[in-house]
């Protein structure tokens, strides 16, 4: 197995970056000041068909033209210029077409891919709450079948892409029922937006991610009809446990996008300012911090990519969800390190916002704690060499 992209994922990564550099990074800034996030520029990311990567043709998706690695391509490009938009593809293919088209009837497939594949719409992915976070398991939202309708009641936190103007839905775990050993059963029930009892909540003030779409969602009596069941009843949770396995692999291209963007930030930034009569870049402290974020890009790259390619092959599963966990945990932290460097060499200016090294470094830290956190990645990493950590 080789992990180098092929002719056609170069070729590929040079249009998404010719459409990132020119109808994102021009207003990625002032996207970032107003907490905007742009619906006809991720529609126009559907129409180069970004979202339709991993999906068949009869959706609209790329078929064989496409695969997972192409959306890593995708997410990277995307996010080498705003962090934000590269979320937004993430999260819009990961967690909300994916396990639609991985878990769904075909009913509920040619009712909601279409217009998801095409970027006319979005879907979230409602996991997270405010007592269940690295602990999904502690889920407290519950979905009680009423003759036939399912009557969901709960809350939701930190969930992305859940309440813009075109978002058409939001999967969420909830408690259905007990197991025989005394457990909660977990099943995914899909909630279409408007749906009455359902509300997306004021969105955030966050950290980073200003032109993400993350709000938190509540839960009164939401009443939806018994097919809207995703996958089978009781297995909600181990599904989401393997749609963020591939998350993560595609959390780790953003990353490396991260990297990418100091790294070109840094090296140019290094050539061009002068002191003591000279580019800073000649002296050995400023030239070793950007040979070290060189390290990190390719170490990142190819730990992506390899797990891309691994979840393209087919490789087992076991070995593919420490190949995600490995990667995730490595480009995540790398992120950070590299914009906390671009920052460094930047100095004064690199705390201002008029510079793009403030942004990134903002939009950075969530990259160690989404699709879960560094401590979980080390905890799986752990288990997967056979060690019964807890």
């Amino acid at each position: 197995m080789t992990f180098e992209l092929s002719r056609e994922h170069e070729e590929f990564r040079r249009s998404v970056r010719e459409f990132a550099e020119a109808e994102i990074a021009p207003h990625a800034a002032q996207w970032d000041r107003d907490h905007h996030f742009p619906v006809d520029v991720v529609q126009r990311m559907g129409q180069l068909g970004l979202f339709g990567l991993t999906a068949p043709e009869e959706y609209g998706g790329a078929g064989d033209d496409g695969d997972f690695t192409s959306l890593c391509v995708a997410i990277e490009e995307i996010g080498r210029v705003d962090q934000s938009m590269g979320i937004t593809l993430q999260a819009g293919v990961g967690l909300g077409i994916n396990p639609i088209l991985t878990y769904g009837t075909d009913a509920q497939k040619q009712r909601w891919l279409p217009a998801l594949v095409a970027g006319e719409q979005l879907a979230g992915f409602g996991l997270t709450e405010p007592g269940a976070g690295s602990d999904a398991g502690a889920t407290r939202t519950k979905a009680e079948l009423v003759g036939d309708e399912w009557v969901v009641n709960g809350s939701k936190q930190f969930i992305t892409n859940s309440g813009s103007s075109i978002t058409s839905l939001v999967t969420v775990t909830a408690r259905t029922g007990t197991r025989e050993d005394g457990r909660p059963e977990i099943s995914a029930v899909m909630v279409p937006a408007g749906t009455p009892g359902f509300t997306a909540e004021k969105a955030y003030d966050k950290l980073g991610w200003h032109a993400s779409d993350t709000h938190p969602l509540s839960f009164e009596d939401a009443r939806v009809p018994a097919d809207h069941l995703l996958g089978e009843r009781g297995r909600g949770y181990a599904q989401f446990l393997a749609t963020l396995d591939d998350g993560r692999v595609a959390i780790s291209a953003l990353s490396v996008g991260c990297i990418q963007a100091c790294l070109d930030m840094a090296l140019a930034y290094a050539g061009e300012r002068q002191t003591f009569g000279g580019p800073i870049g000649r002296k050995q402290g400023v030239a070793f911090q950007v040979a070290d974020l060189e390290v990190m890009l390719h170490a990142s790259r190819m730990l992506t990519y390899r797990a891309a390619a691994m979840k393209d092959a087919g490789a087992p599963y076991q070995q593919f969800k420490q190949a995600a966990a490995v990667a995730k945990l490595y480009s995540t932290e790398s992120a950070v390190t590299a914009t906390r460097i671009a920052t460094q060499v930047f100095g004064g200016y690199g705390f201002m916002e008029e510079y793009p090294v403030a942004r990134f470094y903002r939009d950075a830290k969530v990259l160690e704690i989404g699709e879960g956190t560094s401590e979980v990645q080390r905890m799986l990493i752990a288990r997967g060499l056979g060690l019964p950590v807890e």
